[in-house]
């Protein structure tokens, strides 16, 4: 599971070295490449609750298998692509494809674990992402100087077969007996998943609103180049890879749900620091102590959605991890938009200020939201 989300993300990030070719060989504006990329959120949202539903009741190895050939079958077609509509169906299929592995991947990490083995194994899924946020761009800088335009997307395609491969292999045994399926609906009302699914779209947005916002900041108000604005995400992912390891025990030991309030509380705070940055040492200190509480969020989220989802066994995970998948990419596509917005009308230094006590607000009211889950109606199956 660890390497099939490593390749996911790989799949996603590699595409940043070669869109200046992309764009000069089909004549494509910045807009339409922007377009290109957020079509990929578009069949997550679709494909991600659905999927986890199938999951609950065929099981999890054939979902994920198909993931991973969706995957590779994706990134052969940006490889042979010589058309925008070519483009625009791989990377939908992209998405398709990342919505099943995370939404899938991550029920199944629940099925075998138990709650006080969770949040530990799940970081170490989570590190693996964050090592192919890191390294991704890198990868396909070096095969694309090596190769050409092709041979990055054609690498991930091989190594989405092989995890392809891997996963029919397995032979995963639940550690939950099945039982009665329930429907999307009975598990989505829920008041505690409701809460859980709202702070992960404040989660996701505030990180998706960091990112572009943060280097336009960077640039604007310190005059930092684009390397060294790179080495200041750079640090932030390295952070990213190595905390899981320590939230995750966190999480098992004092709750899932508590610790991503704790953490998703220290990431509304210390946001409006980032304005107080003078130079590159200080911007790097402080964006070190942003994404130190962001990770606290991260890793005990996924524990947090397997805790509120358990009332309905080994059964409802797939539709949980689907709505978790749903939730963040419901974030990822409002974080940016708002923030750009707000940037360019407020500065970023209103901006901070202005999220933080949006998100504390969130948080606050979630808060209160009872953690015990009541029994749910079950579909005739």
């Amino acid at each position: 599971m660890t390497l099939a989300t490593f390749t996911d993300i790989v799949a996603y990030s590699i595409c940043v070295p070669v869109l200046p070719d992309f764009a000069r060989r089909l004549g494509a504006s910045p807009t339409m490449i922007g377009v290109l990329f957020a079509s990929f959120g578009l069949t997550l949202l679709l494909v991600s609750v659905p999927m986890g539903a199938v999951s609950d009741r065929v099981g999890r190895k054939a979902p994920l298998v198909g993931g991973m050939l969706v995957l590779a079958g994706a990134s052969a077609l940006f490889a042979a692509a010589r058309t925008l509509p070519m483009m625009f169906v791989a990377r939908m299929l992209q998405g398709a494809a990342d919505g099943v592995t995370w939404g899938v991947g991550f029920a199944l990490v629940a099925d075998l674990y138990p709650t006080e083995d969770r949040g530990r194994v799940m970081g170490y899924v989570v590190s693996g992402t964050s090592v192919a946020i890191l390294i991704g761009p890198t990868i396909g800088g070096w095969l694309y100087e090596a190769g050409g335009v092709s041979l990055p997307f054609l690498f991930v395609s091989a190594l989405a077969l092989v995890w392809a491969a891997g996963f029919l292999w397995i032979r995963p045994v639940r550690l939950v007996a099945p039982g009665p399926r329930p429907s999307i609906w009975s598990v989505v009302r829920v008041p505690a998943v409701a809460a859980c699914a709202g702070l992960i779209v404040v989660v996701g947005a505030t990180m998706a609103m960091l990112e572009p916002v943060l280097p336009l900041f960077f640039d604007r108000r310190l005059g930092l180049s684009p390397a060294r604005i790179g080495l200041l995400f750079g640090g932030a992912a390295v952070a990213s890879t190595l905390l899981p390891f320590v939230f995750g025990p966190m999480a098992d030991r004092f709750g899932g749900r508590r610790v991503t309030m704790t953490g998703l509380a220290a990431t509304a705070i210390w946001m409006p620091m980032l304005a107080t940055a003078v130079g590159f040492r200080s911007a790097l200190v402080l964006m070190l102590v942003q994404w130190t509480a962001i990770a606290l969020v991260m890793t005990p989220s996924l524990a947090y959605m397997a805790d509120v989802t358990a009332f309905a066994g080994g059964d409802a995970y797939g539709v949980g991890y689907g709505i978790f998948n749903t939730a963040w990419g419901v974030g990822v596509l409002v974080g940016p938009a708002l923030g750009g917005l707000l940037f360019e009308r407020l500065g970023f230094a209103r901006t901070a200020l202005g999220w933080s006590a949006g998100v504390l607000l969130v948080t606050m009211l979630l808060s209160r939201v009872k953690s015990n889950v009541p029994p749910v109606d079950v579909e005739a199956v």
